[in-house]
């Protein structure tokens, strides 16, 4: 080929690779199969999944122990995609490792091994056993001697007959490594046949072996002995990370031994060992390189002891922390791919290409461990290489594809800009970056001159330096070149200085920024507030563009804040330059919080405090103002201080007129010429010292109580003036015109009442009392001195001439005869009337009492037709008296329950004209003996009421009003149900007619044709 032809094939092949073609990647890869072995099932077979992923589509080989697999028609077996199907199986020619090959024509990659084995049980060869003869107290091993097999085993030991199992104790183990049955010292019980069941766990199957029957011997029974341990562990087991590791200790003697595990090294077991259950057999789950170590097995009975050791030995497949990755390399370029895995054993390394092992024929291609190197590199390179990290556990692959790159200089992808500006001054970088591999020459010129290699940087540049520019790029497979035009614009230039300003807060302050610059370019402004970016619209709405020119950037601060103060950036750019500036601005406002409020001493009614001042945010404090708090307050309160005026120089204050023992917070504000700040954070709390109470109980009062008894109340003080723990009263008291007091302490600071009981006191008998204060300080005052009765008697005697009689169906009128008011000590000061229906008891009775000396009372809301029972006794302070003898009244008949119906009505010359229907009483009710229409003018108004015997009434009433009106019925048993409520309308014309339920229209008569609404409701 000529050189164009070559360079065009190139193009277009590695063209259509990088956006067509893809190399084979795994999707899926075979894993191992145990089957199991079934002589009934003629046609068995397994399937080995392998899949890939590629363009073209990849076509797959498969390997059994190294040797290729041909599938053909008579062949057993047969490709699916890249599965492999393995029919009529041979366990003997089949048996081995499998590797999926998957290739296109990027190359070749290998699959994980995967193997196939069978697994397979027959029965046991032997049909009898002979019988094993023991001692009483000798321990004995039973033999299973499981027959040929593949495939792990589980056993386990019939007692005489199915499916009566041995059951594992300290006493009968059976070991899951040899099927043996082992019984540490031998019973009577254990006398019978023992028959080993062994089951495939792949297979399921099951066989059975010849019971081995066990005897005792006639000779004696064995005595004690030492332990003697059968089951033992190996020296060295080994065990895969992550794996569960079981491994079996036990031993025959007399009496029975216990087993018990430890580590050599001391380390105690990981909670993930259950020792409670480890006995025979010790298990340790998700096995760990700390797991690893010598264990020892302890046998122990009171004869002594037996030991044996083994060591847990941890390995780990291959596993990979670094991978190969794809790349793509211009030809004759060098490749260096390292491959690093983790495992114990350490890992051994090799590499493959395409499937096959990579050896080092060539001195440019080196294998080293983990590491290939090739240099110098050819299209014969090209493939996907694979490499295998390996230990005596398996095997792991990793893969990776390798282009070689052979192109001529390609601008098609990268042109050079066609237009680049630059400031006058400034500098420019003009990159050129071309597609060739291998990578060759870079020129420049400008119109006939050549400029330097590579990317051109043209610093401080000027007006001639603008105009066209061309890049060059060749290598052996050609040559190609882009041009540009640079053009070089006047720079940008802030005219605003840059300046320090000052605002109190509250106040609106402009930022100017303005410029001059390349006419032609356009102009950015942004603007920064202490290196964050300004959103405009955000923020509250303070900020506001104003800068109304094309080359103004202005900005206005509205109602500025103390947050406000700091450094204010604005930035200008063009697509040429940027250039920007800042001013300081100063915000003046109240003073900050001050901090590190501090009690230094407290007493009984002062504190003595001091704080550090905050900032004064630019404007010097001039006073300070101390607030406290007390649980007891409601929020800050103002307090006295001195001095009365705390400067703003001053960082102490004396705070007086405190309540001792109550504990207080304490806040200080600051003052400027601004305003006052914030409160400082509250000083910890600080309890007054204690001093004896000032303060004496309020509203002391008392009486009543039961008989011999002197009652005294009071308002507790409350705690914020108690001035001390230990807080109580003294109570004094003293017979009205007696000289000395009798006293008692109450030791609670919430009580409100003393009981003094004597049987010396007269009821109703005066008292002289006082109540005083106390606390751990010492006594108060007493409060002044006020008098009250002692408990009374109730009324001794009962009310005469009980009177019942019914005013209805639900009112029950009671009158008696008067006891005297206030004789001796005995007072009345009401009367209690007590009233049941018949058929309930009289504990059930409702009550109803009067005040002072009336003689009757009414009782309301009775049922009607009912008899009621009914007592009257006297009562005062100290209960109720003497029950007086017992009426019975029976309440009157309902009133009746229907109410008026086809209520009608009309005006007539300034009167209402109101017609009803005749309500009848039903059976159970009480007779009607009239009506009742209540009339009002608005709905809030007290309704009048006019009665009348019949069914008609006329109501004079003058006619500019809108009325409401209701008609109820009554008889002996009271007011009925209410007729609906009718709205009666103003009417302008001299009659009208209505009823409650519809509108009338008017007499043919009239001679005034009229329009109303007639209303209802209930």
């Amino acid at each position: 080929f000529s050189q164009a032809s070559h360079r065009q094939v190139l193009n277009t092949l590695f063209g259509c690779v990088s956006s067509v073609l893809q190399s084979p990647v795994f999707t899926k890869q075979p894993g191992s199969i145990v089957f199991p072995v079934d002589s009934q099932e003629k046609n068995r077979e397994v399937v080995f999944s392998c899949e890939a992923q590629g363009s073209p589509s990849p076509l797959y080989r498969w390997k059994l122990n190294g040797t290729a697999i041909t599938p053909k028609s008579v062949s057993h077996y047969s490709l699916s995609g890249g599965n492999l199907r393995i029919s009529h199986l041979d366990k003997d020619q089949d048996a081995g490792t499998y590797q999926c090959l998957a290739f296109n024509s990027f190359g070749t990659i290998v699959s994980r091994e995967a193997s196939l084995t069978f697994a397979y049980m027959e029965n046991f060869k032997t049909h009898r056993r002979s019988s094993v003869s023991v001692r009483e107290g000798q321990g004995v091993v039973l033999l299973c001697g499981p027959p040929s097999h593949s495939g792990d085993l589980t056993f386990s030991w019939i007692f005489n007959e199915y499916p009566s199992f041995v059951k594992q104790d300290t006493r009968r183990f059976i070991s899951q490594e040899t099927g043996n049955l082992y019984i540490a010292k031998v019973e009577p019980s254990d006398v019978g046949n023992y028959t080993c069941v062994v089951t495939n766990t792949v297979t399921k199957t099951r066989v059975q072996g010849p019971p081995t029957p066990l005897v005792l011997r006639s000779d004696g029974i064995m005595g004690e002995y030492e332990p003697k341990i059968e089951v033992q562990f190996p020296e060295i087991v080994h065990v895969a990370k992550g794996s569960t590791v079981k491994v079996e200790c036990f031993a025959l003697g007399n009496p029975v031994p216990s087993i018990n595990w430890r580590r050599m090294d001391g380390i105690p077991f990981s909670r993930k060992v259950d020792v409670r259950k480890a006995s025979g057999v010790l298990e340790i789950p998700y096995f760990q390189q700390e797991d690893a170590g010598t264990y020892e097995c302890v046998a122990e009975n009171s004869r002594g002891r037996n030991t044996v050791k083994g060591k847990l030995s941890f390995y780990a497949p291959p596993h990979l922390i670094e991978k190969p990755q794809d790349v793509q390399k211009p030809i004759d370029d060098s490749l260096v791919w390292e491959c690093k895995a983790t495992g114990k054993p350490k890992p051994s390394y090799r590499w493959m290409k395409n499937g096959e092992n990579l050896e080092s024929l060539e001195e440019r291609i080196q294998v080293a461990n983990g590491l290939l190197s090739i240099s110098r590199l050819t299209l014969s390179d090209i493939g996907m290489y694979q490499c295998v990290a390996g230990n005596k556990h398996g095997e792991v692959y990793s893969n990776a594809e390798l282009k070689v790159i052979a192109v001529a200089p390609d601008f098609s992808q990268s042109q050079l800009r066609s237009h680049t500006m630059v400031k006058e001054g400034g500098d420019v970088l003009m990159e050129c970056r071309p597609k060739m591999s291998p990578w060759g020459g870079i020129s420049w010129r400008k119109g006939i001159s050549i400029l330097d290699n590579g990317n051109l940087r043209i610093q401080n540049a000027t007006k001639p330096d603008a105009g066209l520019y061309t890049c060059v790029a060749r290598n052996q497979f050609g040559v190609a070149s882009s041009s540009g035009t640079l053009m070089v614009k006047e720079p940008t230039i802030i005219t605003t200085p840059p300046s320090t300003l000052d605002v109190t807060v509250g106040e609106s302050i402009v930022l100017p920024c303005q410029v001059t610059h390349d006419p032609s370019l356009e102009l950015k402004f942004t603007w920064f507030f202490n290196e964050q970016l300004i959103h405009f619209g955000d923020h509250g709405g303070y900020f506001e563009k104003v800068g109304g020119q094309h080359s103004a950037g202005d900005i206005m601060i509205r109602n500025i804040q103390l947050r406000h103060a700091g450094k204010y950036t604005c930035a200008v750019q063009t697509k040429v330059d940027s250039i920007s500036i800042a001013a300081d601005l100063v915000v003046r406002g109240p003073p900050g919080p001050p901090t590190s409020i501090h009690v230094e001493e407290i007493s009984d009614t002062t504190a003595s405090l001091s704080w550090r001042p905050g900032p004064d945010n630019h404007s010097p404090v001039t006073t300070y103002t101390i607030q406290a708090r007390t649980p007891f307050s409601l929020g800050w309160q103002a307090v006295t201080t001195v001095p009365e005026m705390v400067g703003g120089r001053r960082l102490t204050a004396t705070v007086i007129d405190l309540s001792p023992w109550v504990e207080y917070e304490f806040r200080v504000l600051a003052s400027n010429a601004i305003g006052t700040g914030e409160p400082s954070k509250p000083s910890k709390q600080a309890r007054t010292k204690e001093t004896s109470p000032k303060v004496t109980p309020a509203n002391v009062s008392g009486g009543g109580g039961s008989r011999s008894e002197l009652v005294i109340t009071w308002e507790p003080v409350p705690e914020e003036l108690q001035n001390g723990g230990g807080f109580g009263y003294v109570v004094a008291f003293r017979p009205y015109g007696a000289t000395g007091w009798m006293q008692a302490a109450v030791p609670s600071s919430e009580a409100s009442k003393y009981v003094f009981k004597n049987d010396s006191i007269q009821p109703f008998s005066p008292f002289q009392v006082k109540v005083g204060v106390y606390n751990n300080e010492g006594e108060g005052p007493f409060g002044p001195v006020i008098t009250i009765y002692s408990a009374e008697e109730e009324p001794g005697r009962a009310p005469t001439r009980i009177r019942a009689k019914s005013l209805s169906a639900s009112e029950i009128e009671v009158s008696w005869k008067a006891l005297p008011w206030n004789t001796s000590k005995r007072r009345v000061l009401g009367y209690e009337l007590r009233y049941w229906e018949k058929r309930e008891k009289e504990e059930a009775a409702s009550v109803q009492r009067t005040v002072g000396n009336q003689t009757s009372a009414i009782i309301r809301g009775v049922r009607g037709s009912n008899t009621y029972y009914v007592t009257v006794r006297a009562y005062n302070t100290a209960g109720a008296g003497l029950p007086s003898v017992t009426v019975n009244v029976t309440t009157k008949k309902p009133p009746p329950s229907q109410p008026p119906a086809k209520v009608m009505w009309n005006t007539l010359n300034s009167k209402i004209i109101l017609n009803w229907e005749q309500v009848k009483a039903l059976e159970n009710e009480s007779e009607v003996t009239g009506y009742k229409v209540l009339y009002k003018r608005n709905r809030h108004s007290r309704p009048s009421v006019m009665e009348t015997n019949t069914t008609s009434v006329e109501l004079s009433l003058p006619m500019d009003e809108e009325y409401f009106i209701q008609i109820k019925p009554f008889g002996e048993g009271g007011e009925g149900s209410s007729s609906r409520q009718i709205t009666i309308p103003r009417i302008p014309g001299p009659n009208a007619i209505g009823s409650a339920t519809k509108v009338s229209t008017l007499s043919a008569l009239s001679t005034i044709a009229l329009s109303f609404t007639a209303r209802t409701s209930l």
